[in-house]
């Protein structure tokens, strides 16, 4: 597999947001001084840097499977489009989803690749795959998801302890065994699709809506609000360190008490604009029949929920259908449907 690519360095001069460094050491040592930093950073802002995570090797492994895989010849990589039925696995071309509610085309392609097809491999629960895929699941991709699981299961069980749930109720909702809508992302944008964009968003504002966001970023453009502000400040991609965030379900699950933060993708900065952004993420997400709701058996969640009666916490969907539904939302054709619907 290639190499690393050297990229320029972040603009020391741009505005970039404070956010906290966890130490996943600390964290799986149980070191009570560090959980009590991550639910600061879970509650406050919702977005944290992660060192010594012990995923670099995976990584880098999968950075490489995920170009060489974006390299394939366009008409080899549609073989395996996504679809409109709100699957999430397979490729996504540039242009197959919209961006807003004019539908505007997105600029970015991406490959899925489910947890529950990395785990059942050679056989097939979602999907197949361009051939990449299979060729590199054993040496990279599975060690990759298996590596991206223990981290994110370790941080719920300490988000867990600190919410006064009862041991392990985040974890067991999040069974790697059990089939869920959990994927391994590998995102691609070129800089010749940027042009246009400027220092505007080409991901618009938006919040994650599985559980946890496990995110590898080698340039910039990643941009997050601080709580009550307006301006957007970027999110600096440091060597080593993940970016992790809290999705939607885990605000619902909590009552409010953690925090899913807005946030938005520009081009990359500086002399980063030259290349193209490349992002490889973890999303973890519930158990495919989970009904998503306040988990009440912790007093600290019940009490939230008491405090605002009249907030819509309680969903009333399964976790599958949540994701679906917001799969099916973005996609141009479904879009299209609606338009011409509306019309008649």
């Amino acid at each position: 597999m290639p190499g690393l690519i050297t990229y320029p360095p972040f603009p020391e001069d741009l505005p970039s947001a404070p956010l906290l460094v966890i130490d996943y050491a600390l964290l799986s040592d149980g070191d009570e001084g560090e959980k009590e930093r991550l639910w600061k950073a879970a509650t406050e802002l919702g977005f944290w840097y992660l060192k010594n995570h012990g995923c670099e090797n995976e990584v880098n492994d999968m950075f490489d499977v995920g170009t060489e895989i974006m390299r394939l010849p366009q008409e080899e990589k549609s073989n395996f489009e996504q679809g409109t039925d709100g699957s999430m696995a397979g490729y996504k071309s540039p242009g197959a989803n919209t961006i807003d509610d004019k539908g505007t085309r997105d600029v970015h392609e991406y490959i899925n690749i489910t947890k529950d097809d990395i785990l059942a491999w050679p056989d097939v629960v979602h999907g197949s795959y361009p051939e990449p895929v299979n060729v590199h699941m054993d040496s990279a991709i599975r060690p990759f998801a298996q590596k991206a699981i223990e981290v994110n299961i370790t941080i719920l069980n300490v988000l867990n302890e600190k919410s006064a749930l009862p041991d392990g109720t985040l974890a067991k909702l999040h069974r790697p065994e059990m089939h869920n809508q959990d994927v391994v992302k590998f995102i691609n944008v070129k800089p010749s699709s940027l042009h246009a964009f400027e220092d505007s968003p080409y991901v618009l504002p938006h919040s994650d809506y599985g559980s946890l966001t496990f995110l590898h970023n080698r340039i910039g453009g990643l941009q997050i609000q601080m709580p009550g502000a307006e301006n957007w400040l970027y999110v600096k991609p440091i060597p080593g360190h993940a970016i992790c965030n809290i999705g939607d379900v885990l605000v619902i699950m909590t009552a409010g008490l953690l925090r899913s933060n807005i946030h938005r993708v520009v081009p990359p900065p500086g002399e980063q604009n030259k290349y193209e952004r490349q992002s490889l993420v973890y999303f973890t997400r519930p158990e495919d029949d989970v009904i998503l709701r306040p988990l009440v058996d912790s007093p600290v969640i019940a009490a939230a929920v008491s405090k605002n009666p009249e907030k819509d916490w309680d969903k009333g969907v399964t976790a599958q259908d949540w994701v679906s539904r917001r799969t099916k939302a973005r996609k141009a054709v479904n879009y299209e449907v609606r338009m011409y619907h509306a019309l008649q």
